[in-house]
Parts: C-alpha cells; sequence; structure tokens
C-alpha cells in the first residue's frame, strides 16, 4: 500500500516527502503512464482552484472591514500571490524541498534548478509527478499562508510593510515549516511521524500565529476599545461580499484537500466528501452557538464556521471517517466562536475577520484532532488505527502536539521579530489622520468604490468638453 511504503521511507531516512501520494504509484519511465499524465492534470487543477481562493479571501476580508479599505485589503491580496510566487519560484522552494540542507531546512536547487524539472520522476517526492507539477501546486499552498495574515492586519498597516512581510513568509518563515514536515525532515523523521494530509497547521496555523503577531504588534484600530478597554463592534461594510468570499472559498477547498492526493484516483473524492460534511457542520454549530450566545444567527460567524470546519478537517480529511469529519468540523465550528470572543475581550487583540481564531486556533485543533480519531493510514502515518479512540494510545497525540507547539513557537517568534524589524525601520502602521480618512486614496490613489467623477459639472460643462460630445439637444 502506497501509504506505508511512503512513511516506511520517510523512517528510514530516504526519502523527503512532500503530501501524499497516489495509491499505487507506477515505476518512473522513459514514457509517461496514462495514469501520470492524469495525475498531473489534476493536481494542476486542484493548484488552480487554490489560486483562485486569492479571490475568496479578498472579498471576505473586504466584507469584514469598512468600505474605506477596500482597494487596500484588494491590493494586499493580488501582492499576496504576486509576490509570493516569486519568492517562493527564487528561494522558498528550495529551502522546503532542496535536495541539500538538514532535517531543519533545505538547500540547493534555487530556482526550480533540478535535474530534470519538466519531466516525469523528478519532482523529489511523488515520481508520477513533475517538478513544475509540484511547485504550481505548492505555490498556491504558499500564498494561501501569507494572506490570511491581511484581514488580521486590516485598515492600519502601511502597504510597503506588508509587502515586505509577504515576500518573507514565502520566501522564508513557511518554506522551513514545509521542510521539517512534507520535505522529509525532522517531524516526518519521528519514530511516529507527524500528520497533516493537507496543511491544518503547516499552511493554516502558520498563517493563523504570524496574523496573531502582526495585530498584536500593529495595535487596535482606533476606536477598537474604549477607554476603560471594552470591545466596539467595528461593522463591516458588506455581507454579500463576506458570503460570496466563502463560498468561493469553500469551492476552492476541494483542490486543497482532495488535490493533496497528488493522484487523480477514487480516494480524492472520500476526501471531497469529508470535506463537504465537516464545512456544514462547522458552519451549523457556529450559527447556533452564535444564535445562543447573541440571541441572533449572524451571518459573518456563521461564515467563519464554515470555514473553521474546512480549516479543522484539512489535517485528517485523509485519516478520518465520515462520522469524525462531521464531530471535527463541528467542534471547530463552536471553538472559533469562542476563540474570537476570547482574543478580542481577553487578550485584546483586534483581528477584524477572525483570521487568529478560524486558522491558527483551528489549524491546531485539526492536528490534534489526528491523534485521537485518525482511523486509516494517510502516507504519514504509517499504520491503521493510530487515533487514541481505535487503540492507537498516546504516541500519535503527542507527535501531533510537539508539531502544534514546535510551530507555533517558530512562527510567533520569527514573525514576531520580522514586524518589530518592520515597525523599526520602514514603519508598521500608518497615522492616525490617515487611519481615519481611509487607506485606500492615500495609499493607492483611488477610493474602493468611487462615485461618478463628474458628479457637480453643468450640463454646459459637459456638452462642451470636445469636439466629438453630444451637443445639448442629442442630450
Amino acid at each position: 500500500m502506497r501509504r506505508r511504503l511512503i512513511t516506511g521511507a520517510v523512517v528510514a531516512g530516504g526519502a523527503a516527502l512532500l503530501v501524499a501520494s497516489p495509491a499505487g504509484a507506477q515505476e518512473v519511465s522513459s514514457e509517461p503512464t496514462t495514469q501520470a499524465i492524469l495525475d498531473n492534470l489534476w493536481v494542476m487543477i486542484a493548484g488552480i482552484l487554490v489560486l483562485f481562493m486569492q479571490a475568496g479571501f479578498a472579498l471576505v476580508e473586504a466584507g469584514l472591514t469598512r468600505g474605506k479599505n477596500v482597494a487596500n485589503i484588494m491590493m494586499k491580496n493580488l501582492m499576496d500571490l504576486c509576490a509570493g510566487v516569486l519568492a517562493f519560484y527564487v528561494i522558498g522552494y528550495s529551502i522546503a524541498y532542496g535536495e541539500s540542507g538538514n532535517s531543519f531546512i533545505g538547500w540547493g536547487n534555487w530556482f526550480l534548478d533540478f535535474a530534470s524539472p519538466t519531466e516525469f520522476g523528478a519532482a523529489p517526492s511523488a515520481d508520477h509527478l513533475t517538478i513544475g507539477t509540484n511547485f504550481f501546486f505548492q505555490v498556491a499552498f504558499a500564498a494561501t499562508a501569507a494572506t490570511i495574515v491581511s484581514g488580521a492586519m486590516a485598515e492600519r498597516t502601511k502597504f510597503k510593510s506588508y509587502f515586505i512581510y509577504s515576500f518573507v513568509i514565502t520566501a522564508l518563515i513557511y518554506p522551513i515549516v514545509v521542510h521539517w514536515t512534507w520535505g522529509g525532515g525532522w517531524l516526518a523523521q519521528r519514530e511516529f511521524p507527524f500528520s497533516d494530509f493537507a496543511g491544518s497547521t503547516i499552511v493554516h496555523s502558520v498563517g493563523g500565529w504570524a496574523a496573531l503577531m502582526g495585530a498584536l504588534i500593529l495595535g487596535p484600530r482606533l476606536g477598537k476599545y474604549t477607554k476603560d478597554g471594552k470591545p466596539r463592534a467595528i461593522l463591516g461594510h458588506s455581507i454579500p461580499l463576506v458570503m460570496l468570499g466563502t463560498v468561493i472559498l469553500f469551492v476552492g477547498w476541494f483542490g486543497f484537500n482532495p488535490g493533496s492526493e497528488l493522484a487523480a484516483d477514487l480516494f480524492v473524492m472520500d476526501i471531497a466528501v469529508i470535506t463537504l460534511l465537516s464545512a456544514a457542520a462547522g458552519g451549523l454549530t457556529a450559527m447556533l452557538t452564535i444564535w445562543l450566545k447573541s440571541g441572533k444567527p449572524d451571518v459573518g460567524m456563521t461564515c467563519n464556521g464554515v470555514l473553521a470546519g474546512l480549516v479543522s478537517i484539512t489535517a485528517g480529511c485523509g485519516a478520518f471517517y465520515n462520522w469524525a469529519g462531521i464531530v471535527v468540523g463541528a467542534i471547530g465550528g463552536i471553538l472559533v466562536v469562542f476563540s474570537v470572543e476570547f482574543f478580542e475581550k481577553v487578550v485584546k487583540v483586534d483581528d477584524p475577520v477572525g483570521a487568529i481564531s478560524v486558522h491558527g486556533v483551528c489549524g491546531a485543533w485539526g492536528t490534534l484532532a489526528i491523534g485521537i480519531f485518525a482511523a486509516k493510514d494517510d502516507a504519514f502515518l504509517g499504520r491503521e488505527d493510530a487515533g487514541l479512540i481505535y487503540g492507537g494510545g498516546f504516541d500519535q497525540l503527542l507527535t501531533q502536539i510537539i508539531m502544534v507547539g514546535a510551530v507555533f513557537l517558530f512562527v510567533t517568534i520569527t514573525a514576531g521579530a520580522l514586524f518589530m524589524a518592520i515597525k523599526a525601520t520602514v514603519g508598521l502602521r500608518v497615522t492616525p489622520e490617515e487611519e481615519i480618512e481611509g487607506l485606500d486614496v492615500l495609499e493607492h490613489g483611488s477610493p474602493g468604490y468611487a462615485g461618478d467623477s463628474l458628479a457637480g459639472f453643468s450640463l454646459d460643462d459637459l456638452v462642451t468638453a470636445g469636439p466629438s460630445t453630444s451637443t445639448k439637444s442629442e442630450v
């Protein structure tokens, strides 16, 4: 079984892992098989779905913030993608999967300089994929980790400072975590290796913990807290954008999780089904929880519940039965409601979109849940029934705890140092006057929602503006 074979190779220290490889992976040959071609096409399509998630993140963040900062939100999400692709191409992919290096960091093969980057069998962990296919899929994940931070730092961050952060996380911070795990590093070499099928911790918690440090160092938005420390509600300007963005992310997740199978096989559908069930459970329990707490079924929190269910199942979608996926997603939906309240009221962190809770907290929960509910060998576990409730003992849960803790410490320290360095040099936050006015015009030269630029002109001004302009009678 390919899942046992791959994990055995990791334990022996002889292979560098990416993510779960396909069932029945074929032998490397000079001529690609039909299955190998289908695998590469499916992974490319899955990568496209993950890239499209950038639009979902942008819409959710824009909808949950004020209209005077919409253009700024859109530009940050676009630059997460543009900067992230280039940073991951130049250095990030090499740190994650470079053939030199050690168990902490990869090295070499800069600019995708592998021996045969376009040939089958060239990929470091999947002999049925090309380096190009691997890079295309993995760079979409890197951009996702970076863009999570945007919402937590919304409405008060200098664009140039955010641009610097975006480049560094995709070039260095995220790739090191990938090397520890999917790249065959120290977490993959334990007696009981880590399990994180599609990145609850590797992708989402990295973004969530970086968001925590960014929001902490940046400070809350003006007016978020009263003089006695009580939080004020700063309403977003468009629930329809939030809903549309959530649905786009929901659809994109079927590239995120099923695509991480790295193969066009029947297991893809199993992963898609459990992803769907967990998201639905998360949305339902978040709605019920906020309804009981506030007396109203809040739309924004329900959308965050859907996302919480998706993040929670991302790690275990290859290891759980469907019922466990529903339970994990449902707990994620409840957890996100209380987590948002905890960070806002107790820690006093202003996170306009709930990114820390959705991605950091629920990402950690989904990763830990593998040590409890894992029943299938997902290519990392190396055995069936690894979960605590199936008699697997505490061994896998301990590994998952170590993984969550190590990533939390590494990201909070490195991201915190990065944001402090930016704050001490180019500056991190806009002036109070700029924050009150909004970032769209001051940072980007035009508003996100522009009125009619000709409003206020007289009819004479409009019809005599040029030789091709209509006459008054024609008007």
